[in-house]
């Protein structure tokens, strides 16, 4: 079986708000949602699942539509942060030079036992089929890290809308197919600067 790994697109910044904030996506982030969608459909996906956090779902909507696919919330697909009262996007963050863009959950091993049970679970659901999971960087960084078999690490930045591709053989073995892909954005005309 295939499993894409796709990081929602750009969302808005929220800050001050009673409660987790839950941004959903600015307008270059439903381009880069539309782009992703355009790009998937020749290949066909079995099903879509995403995080329950508002940018995720949005980023699945177009995909979802496409395809005549429902994307379904997975909450074990919810990035670590989910509960912070703030938003910022980390590529904001990083220009700033504000640390709290190198930040990794308190207790990343747990973060990575969650998001990992969640992802057998649905694959075991899918032998044979491709099938999308829109969620977040951080989740994608604990499951990459797990195909790969390294500890739980954040070992990169994932594009926004990025696909990321993990191939599942019946026995169970997993290996990376590709990293970080973004030809889709580059083919909708997303400037490199806003990838």
């Amino acid at each position: 079986m295939e499993l894409l790994l796709i990081r929602h697109a750009r969302p808005l910044r929220v800050e001050g708000v009673d409660g987790p904030a839950d941004p959903g996506l600015s307008e270059l982030g439903r381009r880069q949602a539309e782009a992703m969608a355009t790009w998937l459909v020749p290949e066909g996906l079995d099903a879509v699942y995403t995080s329950p956090l508002r940018r995720a779902v949005e980023t699945a909507e177009p995909l979802g539509e496409a395809l005549a696919l429902t994307p379904t919330p997975e909450a074990a697909l919810a990035e670590y942060d989910a509960e912070a009262p703030a938003y910022i996007p980390i590529e904001e963050l990083r220009a700033a030079g504000d640390p709290r863009w190198m930040e990794v959950p308190d207790d990343i091993a747990g973060f990575q036992s969650r998001v990992v049970e969640g992802v057998d679970r649905l694959t075991a659901a899918h032998p044979s089929q491709r099938i999308a999971l829109v969620c977040h960087g951080g989740v994608i960084n604990v499951v990459i890290c797990a195909v790969l078999g390294v500890g739980p690490q954040m070992l990169f930045l994932p594009a926004y809308t990025s696909i990321s591709r993990v191939l599942i053989a019946s026995t169970g073995q997993r290996s990376l197919a590709s990293l970080n892909e973004t030809g889709h954005l580059r083919m909708a005309d997303v400037p490199p600067g806003e990838v």
